[in-house]
């Protein structure tokens, strides 16, 4: 088994929805937390046309000119990267142009799909689940996962040898109230610590970092380390930081969402087989990524240095790449957790979460394939 990439084609299945999830929608008024919420690392949005040939005498799909697609120029994001850098939306919506759009943050994400800038997005659970309470369910739905993993506590290891070193220091994350923050909060509760989830203060200072300057904060000794996703991780490693805390080793299976797939709902229902098409190509994706790891990490790069104009170094990529798992599973039972944690940590009350899978075209496609069917936790589509 190639050590580049671990395989993902096991699927974890359900689990038990908790019925207070589902029960009574009150994000906080004054903490618009999971607004903010951004998983990404890469550059800001900016619109990006397919170069990929269209095939002669290939027909539009759903009578479409085009299928506007947005992802973040980061390795969790691998089934974007891929499938747009090798072709496979191109070729599986026909002479419907694949159009691409790059996000450094989920609420811009999220603007972009709610304006029909786009129509479909591979982005982190918080803004998903944020994007969704926020517009009472109407705004979007999870139609698919993409990937697992990838998010590490790493740290300067002269100052912290061990977790309860952790206490008493700077620690980072991406944002107020992002996927991260929520993690490493929920974490920090486990310890026994107390830290306002608001200014970060407490027995430890969680400096809330834009993911971009996150190295040079490391560097410049103003945080001690950071838990954050690849490759922001590996970028730290690579200045000399160690991994302390790997977060799947926190998580069943050592599977939890870290990218889904989303789509407009009002696209869903004009145009369910551009959907259907966007989904068996991420399907073929995945299972090109998994059988060939290291074509697919290059191809991935390529897509980035495409995006942002500069590649990863291998001593940043290859790290990062290792971490992450390529699913097809939305790991639905873990987004259901993290909302919990999110209530736990005082960021968000009793989100409704029913209904914010549709998992049907997914798993039309899977069967086709021959592959097992995934499930949505009981957060499906009734």
């Amino acid at each position: 088994m190639p050590a580049s990439l671990p395989p993902s084609r096991r699927r974890a299945g359900g689990g038990t929805p908790r019925p207070a999830l589902r029960r009574g929608l009150a994000v906080l008024a004054a903490l618009p937390l999971l607004a903010l919420a951004a998983c990404g690392y890469g550059s800001k949005a900016e619109s990006d046309s397919s170069d990929q040939k269209i095939a002669a005498g290939a027909q539009k799909t759903d009578g479409l000119d085009s299928v506007k697609i947005g992802y973040f120029g980061n390795v969790t994001h691998a089934t974007a990267l891929v499938g747009h850098q090798k072709g496979f939306f191109q070729k599986a919506l026909g002479a419907t142009e694949a159009k691409y759009q790059i996000f450094n943050a989920g609420p811009s994400e999220i603007e972009a799909l709610n304006s029909g800038s786009i129509d479909i997005g591979w982005i982190g659970p918080s803004p998903a689940i944020n994007g969704y309470t926020k517009s009472d369910g109407k705004s979007l739905r999870i139609i698919g996962g993409s990937a697992s993993g990838g998010v590490k506590l790493v740290v300067n290891p002269k100052k912290i040898t061990s977790l309860k070193d952790v206490k008493g220091k700077k620690i980072a994350t991406p944002q107020l109230g992002n996927t991260q923050d929520v993690a490493f909060l929920n974490w920090i509760a486990e310890q026994g610590w107390k830290v306002d989830p608001q200014s970060g203060k407490g027995d430890v200072s969680v400096v809330r970092t834009d993911n971009k300057v996150t190295p040079d904060a490391y560097r410049s000794g103003s945080i001690d380390g950071a838990w954050v996703p690849e490759p922001t991780a590996s970028k730290l490693v690579a200045e000399g930081a160690k991994v302390l805390l790997d977060e799947s080793t926190l998580w069943p299976d050592k599977k939890f969402v870290i990218t889904n797939i989303i789509v407009s709902q009002k696209f869903l229902k004009a145009h369910p087989k551009a959907v259907e098409a966007v989904l068996k190509a991420s399907v073929e994706t995945n299972k090109w990524i998994n059988a060939h790891p290291d074509e697919a990490k290059a191809a991935a790069n390529k897509q980035l240095a495409a995006d942002s104009g500069k590649a990863l170094p291998a001593d940043v990529l290859d790290p990062a790449w290792k971490s992450i798992t390529i699913t097809d599973d939305p790991l639905a039972a873990t987004l259901d957790t993290e909302a919990r944690h999110a209530v736990k940590a005082g960021l968000l009350k009793q989100p409704r979460l029913d209904g914010i899978y549709d998992l049907t075209l997914l798993n039309k496609v899977l069967k086709a394939e021959g592959e097992p069917t995934v499930s949505d936790a009981g957060l499906g589509v009734k």
